[in-house]
């Protein structure tokens, strides 16, 4: 008997809970149909960035200033002005549009950007070109110690209501790790009413080069290893809020997405696995996901949330005891 996969992800139906997350092999109509006939449920675009669409703008700025005092007869000589879609943002919503006619499963957009502005006309846009839900990629490094914890969460809570207001779409907003209280986040975050959650974005952290004596950009894919803390969390919030909440990071084999899954992630998320594998290597983990189901004779929406945190208790006192429990395991493993 086959195994129902279908999904409901911020409001979305889905075929499976394998999701393709923001990467590279959405940079054409081509590589995005390949996600599609993958298996994967959704694909989120690769993020256009805030920067991007700021530098569009200024152009444009610049050539109207340029312009701004010439004689009306003179300005038959010039070249119509480029719009602010034209070049990367143009290009990426047009590839919205084709993509979304392209493929049978859902097109998420995603914008990732730090600062208040320019997000809402983006996102209205990324709409109209056809995506069915907006994925925000708040990417604020932490590095000014001006900023205060609770000013980065009040941005965070004032990006995500802009948004939210704009448009008519799901939204979802993808969160790093970096909080003072994770939760706290989480929590006022979907009382504002964002659609979904996405644990967690990862920073990239720069190397050192030792012989050059240079820093080096860091731009590495995904472990296995990496899946523990997003895993954590989402253990901790499942039951606890509306908001649907989806995984990502450290997915290389099925294993990966049936933890999360017990976790109680709606849907599991993954760009290294497939990046290294092809895109066909969803349907693999899509096949492991099944076949676990089935030899443990449990559906899908009674495999979610099994091993989360129970909602009747203190998930500080939970995860307390979890973590007093590995260090007296770790000592006799390795006490002797």
């Amino acid at each position: 008997m086959a195994i129902d996969l279908s999904t409901r992800y911020l409001g979305l139906d889905l075929r499976c809970p394998v999701v393709a997350s923001a990467g590279p092999l959405q940079q054409s109509v081509d590589g995005i149909t390949a996600l599609a006939d993958g298996g994967v449920g959704a694909v989120v675009m690769y993020s256009l960035f805030e920067e991007e669409v700021r530098r569009e703008s200024a152009r444009l700025q610049n050539l109207g200033d340029l312009h701004a005092d010439s004689y009306a007869e003179a300005l038959s000589y010039f070249p119509d002005l480029p719009s602010v879609e034209e070049g990367v943002t143009k290009h990426y919503l047009n590839l919205i549009e084709r993509g979304a006619a392209a493929v049978d499963v859902p097109i998420i957009g995603s914008i990732n950007g730090a600062t208040r502005g320019g997000w809402v006309d983006t996102a209205r846009r990324m709409q109209d070109a056809g995506a069915a839900a907006i994925e925000l990629n708040i990417y604020m490094v932490p590095g000014d110690m001006s900023v205060s914890g609770p000013e980065i969460d009040d941005r965070h809570l004032e990006i995500a209501l802009s948004v939210k207001e704009s448009v008519s779409v799901p939204v979802a907003v993808k969160l790093s790790p970096y909080f003072s209280s994770v939760g706290h986040v989480a929590a006022a975050l979907d009382r504002a009413g964002v659609d979904g959650l996405v644990l967690f974005n990862r920073f990239l952290q720069p190397d050192i080069d030792i012989e050059r004596v240079t820093v080096v950009p860091g731009v590495t894919l995904s472990h296995p290893d990496d899946a523990r803390l997003p895993r954590t969390w989402i253990a901790t919030l499942r039951g606890r809020l509306r908001a649907s909440l989806a995984a990502t990071s450290g997915v290389e084999t099925p294993d990966d997405v049936i933890k999360y899954v017990l976790a109680g992630a709606d849907v599991v998320m993954t760009t290294s696995s497939l990046v290294r594998h092809g895109a066909g290597h969803a349907q693999v983990l899509i096949d492991g996901l099944a076949e676990w189901l089935e030899r443990k004779s449990l559906t899908l929406d009674k495999a979610r949330g099994m091993l989360a945190v129970p909602t009747g208790v203190h998930a500080d006192e939970y995860e307390r005891a979890g973590y007093v429990a590995a260090l007296e395991r770790a000592k006799q493993v390795y006490g002797r």
